[in-house]
């Protein structure tokens, strides 16, 4: 067996998703379409929060992050899949897959840390809402996101490094739609129990920490919110907070099925994958926008409807 870096694989193939070929064509005009809602519909939201000065508090900006995220996520991974619905192109480099896994666990990350410092923000906001303004300052909101960042870049140097440093010496048809840890691992020439366990402890450590002090945070938001004695002020509150809590969830449950199964090679696998990396990014703005009177308000101004206001 081939050890150390050495490999006699240039390239790889991506399987993609498994349908019958009468399909392709349908597959590839249904994932054009939710792309171009994807990229336009987080690019509006970016736009709106850009051009709006009332929306240019903590909770917006991050909320700017999170569209990016979720823009270059589809970019990093929908137009090699629609290449394989259309053009049957499925042949990705080797350098092209180490550059497609290490952008897809940078941007995920990054999200994963963000999700948290909106939940953080939200609870400032609410909880101490006397010393919100003199905590989360610009400079503040600048160094907290530039931090996600700089965590979800560590993770995937790591994740992606830890991988490619193990032979890969055929077959080279990844069983996937694009790169991913899982998928990746099968095809190594040697032992991946070590791998799998880093990789169940690493991003099981870091999900499960994320989303633990997420549901932390709501604990403190709930019981601040009862508290309101306001009916209208309950409801925004609530309206604000139930918007991030879907999106939170509609995030982790498909990470949690593929990542947290060390070995799993269920034919299921796949759609969840579509789901969280296709689906979710769409889902996002759409969420934001129905949920968020201040967002909604803004986009009816950006449309040049200044004094007509949503119900």
């Amino acid at each position: 067996m081939q050890r150390g870096n050495q490999t006699s694989v240039s390239h790889f193939i991506l399987v993609g998703l498994h349908h019958p070929p009468k399909l392709g064509v349908p597959l590839f005009l249904a994932f054009l379409v939710i792309y171009v809602l994807t990229v336009s519909g987080n690019g509006i939201i970016i736009l709106t929060v850009l051009v709006d000065a009332r929306l240019h508090r903590p909770m917006y900006w991050f909320l700017c992050h999170l569209s990016f995220l979720d823009m270059t996520i589809s970019c990093a991974i929908v137009p090699k899949m629609l290449a394989g619905f259309l053009l049957d192109s499925r042949i990705i480099s080797f350098g092209g897959c180490v550059i497609q896994l290490f952008s897809f666990h940078f941007l995920g990350c990054t999200e994963c840390f963000l999700y948290t410092l909106m939940a953080y923000d939200r609870f400032l906001a609410i909880c101490k809402p006397l010393h919100y303004s003199t905590i989360m300052t610009r400079s503040v909101c600048n160094y907290l996101a530039l931090g996600t960042w700089m965590g979800g870049a560590i993770h995937s140097l790591f994740q992606t490094s830890f991988i490619f440093r193990l032979p890969f010496c055929g077959p080279n048809r990844v069983d996937y739609f694009f790169c991913d840890i899982p998928a990746m691992l099968r095809l190594v020439c040697a032992d991946t129990t070590i791998n799998e366990l880093v990789t169940f402890i690493d991003i099981g450590f870091l999900a499960l920490t994320c989303f633990g002090l997420i549901l932390t945070s709501y604990g403190y938001i709930v019981a601040a919110i009862l508290q309101i004695r306001s009916a209208d002020g309950r409801r925004n509150a609530f309206s604000t907070c139930a918007a991030h809590l879907t999106v939170v969830v509609v995030y982790y449950v498909p990470c949690t099925f593929i990542y947290l199964r060390p070995g799993s090679q269920e034919p299921l696998d796949g759609v969840v994958a579509v789901f969280y990396t296709v689906i979710t990014p769409l889902l996002n703005p759409i969420i934001y926008t129905l949920r968020n009177k201040e967002m909604k308000a803004a986009l009816w101004r950006l449309g040049g409807r200044k004094d007509t206001q949503p119900q």
